[in-house]
């Protein structure tokens, strides 16, 4: 089934083209990686793909839902993380899940057993009464992953979520993150290669807007005829007349 299709998805601003005429599949249970230089699009495509945004053209769909005429149904399919941790510094852990879970209309016995659930897969028992604004940056990136999933969503959306943390702190989160592949779909953006090659089943390579490469890592390698991913990239946005840094 497919969890994620785009046919056209283009946004402008003024005369700046932002995203153009993106055509994109995603199936159920995959992790996709959307990788891009700064300004490829990538943040764009997701607040479209999340009805944060509205497309000036094209369309998108998630598990089948229009996200221009049925997002009231698309924002029940999906969980996001926003590359800005997105917690109530005031609250503690356990407040914010709980709080996430009222949102969603969950009752209290619902709440208590989804937020048990969060604290097991993000091992959150050592800082659950804590307030948000004594954690560290790897702890609250976890919290905040941990609000994305309380609703249980079929489309989980991360933008750049180990930005900024330790080597430790990424490893940590990864470790997570792979625990729910093949159960959630995934789509994430990241600067870190190694990230994306860890934890993809497919990636997409974009520039200036556009898809230009879409694969596996063995897939594109023999696209281009490169090693790594990190070289794949660099051919990618440099043949695509993107500035590769």
């Amino acid at each position: 089934m497919t969890a994620v299709q785009t046919k056209g998805l283009t946004k402008k601003y003024r005369e700046k083209t932002a995203v153009n005429s993106l055509d994109l599949t995603v199936e159920q249970g995959e992790l996709f990686s959307l990788l891009g230089v700064n300004g490829a699009g990538k943040t764009t495509t997701i607040r479209m793909l999340t009805c944060l945004s509205a497309p000036t053209a094209g369309e998108a769909f998630i598990c089948g839902h229009s996200t221009s005429s049925e997002s009231a149904a698309v924002k029940q399919l999906v969980g996001i993380s926003p590359q800005d941790t997105a917690v109530a510094e005031n609250l503690t852990v356990r407040e914010n899940l709980a709080l996430m879970a009222g949102i969603f209309g969950f009752s209290k016995e619902k709440t208590e057993q989804r937020v048990k659930e969060m604290t097991q897969l993000f091992r959150l028992d050592e800082v659950l009464s804590s307030r948000a604004k004594t954690l560290s940056g790897g702890w609250k990136r976890k919290v905040s992953i941990a609000m994305a999933l309380i609703s249980e969503p079929q489309v989980l959306f991360l933008d750049e979520p180990t930005l900024g943390l330790d080597v430790l702190a990424r490893r940590e989160l990864w470790s997570a993150v792979n625990s729910l592949k093949g159960k959630i779909t995934i789509i994430l953006t990241t600067h870190y290669m190694e990230e994306a090659e860890q934890l993809s089943d497919r990636i997409a390579i974009m520039v200036n807007g556009q898809i230009h490469a879409t694969g596996t890592l063995q897939e594109l390698e023999a696209q281009t005829g490169e090693t790594g991913l990190e070289n794949v990239f660099v051919h990618v946005a440099e043949s695509a007349g993107g500035a590769a840094v």
